[in-house]
């Protein structure tokens, strides 16, 4: 993401269209004709600091401008209420009623979730709310700024203990170490103890990404659409008068999902007609193709974007089908945060290239089983040219339809069908670089079945130039 953009954080992705009407008009009156949406549900665009207070001032519904990055947007799975599979409990009022309850803005990211749905992100968060089969209780998956690993809190969190949870780990995390020194802090310091016991592990199943655009049934007389813009420039105009075809018709919500596209639910039988018409004289596109739906890309990045562009017309030639993957394209090498089954990561520019032009390489990395739920990140290949990224993406999709639906997931490898025993190497901890003790590294005059140990201290990751230090060993 661009960190120059300034932010409007709107709760859960949820609005009304009266508040995203005022919003545009902000907007406009600082000479802005686009906007971003971004992926955790927020709005994106560019402004002057001078301009920020003025703005704000005119906003009817006294929205907030937020130039400062510390503070985080909450996440919810409300978009996908009443529209895909989901708890049996959990219904958008509960999503509502939660989000009513937070009156602060928080600095570590709030996930709320449903564990039966795709299309928002389970575990991208530092507190990660998952419903439970227990009504109105949920599993809290933590993950704290400065934690290498994520841990499960003890014990189920009462729906409307959330908010009181949310601000107590803010007030202290910066010096926990583990999640049992959170527990006993945060027993000590909460009145209320409505937790619950946990009966079993959460387990989250295997879901195919939805199609999310178009027009759809939504019960028996209603009807759900869902937009999606390719490069993430949503028109201001555009916005300003479907908000007023939504206020005309009765339509209450407006919800933004973590893909960069808005759904509007609860669309009369009566009013189907003269939205198609709407939309059909503003042009808009509402049937894209999946094979380019399913990415998440860095906002205002047009390399990205080219990218994107550039593997999707090489799947759409080779007839291959992506249903249910989904796609990421990353600067942040190792990040291991994303929310899509395979990403391709973009490796940093090396000092050499800093003097010479030199062609970028890509690591392409999935998700085990190909589902990010299971937060296991696995290298396919490295530094690889763009030219062999379609090959490579495509050997990826054709294995992710061998290995659906069986009990037991292996781990994929490139080019490698034998079954091999782990073996220790040591791994760059910046850009995931693997120093493998019987290959050496030829670049430094390092032969084959040289211990890393035996490697002299001045030696320096061949791709991100990170000192020895900075490896670390792992299992491959």
């Amino acid at each position: 993401m661009n960190d120059d953009l300034h932010r409007i954080l709107i709760s859960g992705g949820i609005t009304s269209p009266g508040e995203l009407k005022d919003s545009v008009a902000m907007l406009e009156a600082a000479g802005l004709s686009e906007v971003y949406f971004g992926s955790r549900q927020d709005l994106l665009f560019p402004l002057d600091n001078k301009h920020k207070g003025q703005l704000e001032k005119t906003s009817k519904y006294k929205t907030d401008i937020v130039a400062d990055r510390s503070y985080q947007n909450i996440v919810c799975s409300y978009v996908s209420a009443d529209i895909f599979d989901g708890t049996h409990w959990l219904k958008g009022s509960t999503y509502l009623y939660l989000l009513e309850q937070f009156d602060f803005v928080p600095r570590l990211k709030i996930n709320i979730t449903d564990p039966k749905q795709r299309l928002v992100p389970i575990f991208s968060g530092n507190l990660n709310f998952v419903a439970s089969e227990d009504e109105d209780y949920w599993y809290l998956n933590i993950l704290l700024p400065h934690w290498k690993k994520s841990a499960y809190y003890p014990v189920l969190i009462y729906s409307w203990d959330i908010v009181s949870v949310c601000r107590a780990v803010e007030e202290v995390y910066h010096a926990m170490d583990n999640v049992d020194q959170l527990f006993a802090l945060l027993n000590q310091k909460l009145q209320a103890n409505n937790n619950k016991t946990i009966k079993k592990e959460l387990q989250i199943p295997f879901v195919t990404f939805p199609y999310y655009e178009g027009m759809n049934r939504m019960g028996i007389d209603q009807y759900w659409l869902g937009l999606y813009w390719r490069n993430n420039r949503y028109d201001l105009q555009f916005l300003k008068e479907f908000c007023g075809f939504c206020l005309d018709n009765s339509i209450g919500k407006i919800c933004i999902t973590p893909w960069k596209s808005f759904i509007v639910k609860g669309i009369s039988k009566e009013s189907r007609p003269e939205l198609e018409r709407f939309l059909g004289q503003k042009g808009i596109n509402v049937r894209h193709s999946q094979l380019e739906m399913n990415w998440h890309l860095p906002v205002d990045d047009q390399e990205a974007l080219e990218l994107k562009q550039y593997l999707v017309n090489n799947f759409d030639q080779n007839d291959i089908s992506t249903y249910g993957l989904t796609f990421g394209i990353s600067k942040d090498v190792g990040k291991q945060s994303h929310f899509s089954s395979i990403v391709i990561e973009k490796n940093p520019t090396t000092q050499i290239g800093l003097d010479f032009e030199v062609k970028p390489t890509y690591n392409v990395c999935h998700f085990k089983d190909f589902d990010p739920n299971t937060r296991q990140y696995l290298i396919y290949a490295q530094d690889v040219d763009k030219k062999e990224l379609p090959n490579l993406l495509i050997e990826l999709s054709k294995a992710y339809f061998q290995q659906l639906g069986q009990e037991k997931n292996t781990i994929i490898k490139k080019k490698d069908t034998k079954e091999r025993e782990p073996k220790q190497v040591y791994q760059c901890q910046k850009c995931l670089t693997v120093y493998d003790y019987e290959v050496g590294d030829s670049k430094f005059g390092i032969e084959p079945n040289t211990k890393f140990t035996d490697v002299p201290e001045e030696y320096t990751c061949s791709v991100c130039g990170s000192e020895k230090m900075v490896f670390e060993p792992v299992e491959m």
